[in-house]
């Protein structure tokens, strides 16, 4: 089933967390497997301190980070791609060893992998997250309520969710230039957002069609769901040259998302649907078996994007980070081509890794 981002809650094991914790930082750590984050280059001189604002105040780093633990769902790539790896990182997509995708083994090596924590909407794992003996939470793409940021305050700083906008919605470029500021890397994590944009960009350049066409990105999650203006899987599509369906921000929101009504069925119907599916063959049928969905010329013509939700295509499409985009992108935009080029006739092939 299609995973969604949640609002989780803080858990009945909190005030045991901090016991754990305060236990836990009288000792070196330095005979753990996951002794520190490795580092591919030092901060830059005078980085620290630093001090980051986020949703709930700012946060303040006083030194390099060396023990990181990322609790946003997709922040480990950008700690990887700068040099460093988590201690721990959160598991969203994919089942991943590490909660690392395909897309960031090279940056990984052959280092150790991350513990994994997990949400299952019960909030982060606040004992396993104090025997980690971070120095630095991060939780930028989240859904941190402020209770849940008070406490993982206590073990370590914490640089949650930006305050303005949904949830879930940081853009992965602020994403990383965040984490660059936070592990004293800010030159190199611009160098990293202007080189994964440039890859999106001669994409673009290279599809002129796409300029001005018509795309949404959708899964059938109890029915229709749509992903808005502010989500990084349509903010994919616009960097492509892509125009999203009007009125699609005013039915979704203040929401990266939102199912629409059968009365809104409309907004699926552009030069391109891309659906992120559980089983790409059984989902078109029903699909094409709703009479609302079947009518409509982007089902009728064939100009659909069926990806494969566990598949390692669609764990990278939901992902969207500088090391997952090349990945996506070098994939998404053939499937893409062949669904704009304006013949019926034309099979759109997707990856199916």
């Amino acid at each position: 089933m299609f995973r969604l981002p949640h609002r989780s809650r803080l858990t009945a094991a909190v005030a045991s967390a901090l016991l754990l914790f305060g236990a836990a930082a009288c000792g070196s750590g330095e005979g753990d497997d996951h002794s520190a984050s490795a580092s591919g280059g030092a901060a830059h001189k005078g980085a620290f301190p630093v001090t980051l604002t986020h949703k709930y105040g700012a946060t303040t780093i006083k030194a390099e980070p060396r023990r990181i633990v990322t609790v946003g769902l997709s922040d480990q790539d950008a700690v990887l791609a700068l040099g460093k790896v988590p201690v721990g990182t959160t598991e969203w997509l994919g089942n991943f060893k590490g909660a690392i995708g395909p897309w960031a083994k090279d940056a990984l090596g052959d280092k150790p992998l991350p513990t994994v924590l997990h949400d299952n909407g019960t909030g982060p794992q606040v004992e396993k997250i104090a025997s980690l003996h971070p120095d630095l939470i991060l939780a930028l793409y989240s859904g941190l309520t402020k209770d849940q940021y008070r406490t993982l305050s206590k073990i370590a700083p914490v640089v949650a969710q930006p305050k303005d906008g949904p949830d879930w919605s940081i853009s992965w470029q602020d994403q990383t230039e965040q984490i660059g500021k936070a592990l004293g890397r800010p030159d190199e994590a611009g160098k990293l957002v202007a080189r994964t944009e440039k890859h999106i960009s001669d994409a673009a350049a290279d599809h002129p069609e796409f300029k001005g066409a018509g795309a949404v990105m959708a899964t059938p999650y109890e029915g229709m769901y749509v992903y808005g203006p502010q989500d990084n899987r349509s903010r994919l599509l616009s960097a492509l040259g892509f125009t999203l369906p009007a009125g699609l921000g005013k039915v979704v929101g203040d929401a990266f998302g939102a199912n629409i009504s059968k009365e809104r069925t409309d907004l699926l119907d552009t030069d391109a649907v891309v659906w992120i599916v559980t089983d790409p063959a059984k989902d078109e049928k029903k699909l094409h078996a709703n009479p609302l969905y079947g009518k409509l010329d982007v089902a009728r013509q064939g100009r659909e994007v069926l990806i494969k939700e566990s598949s390692h295509f669609g764990s990278a499409v939901s992902f969207v980070s500088p090391l997952s985009l090349p990945y996506t992108v070098d994939r998404l935009v053939p499937a893409l081509a062949a669904a704009v080029d304006g013949k019926p006739a034309t099979k759109v092939s997707v990856p199916a890794s």
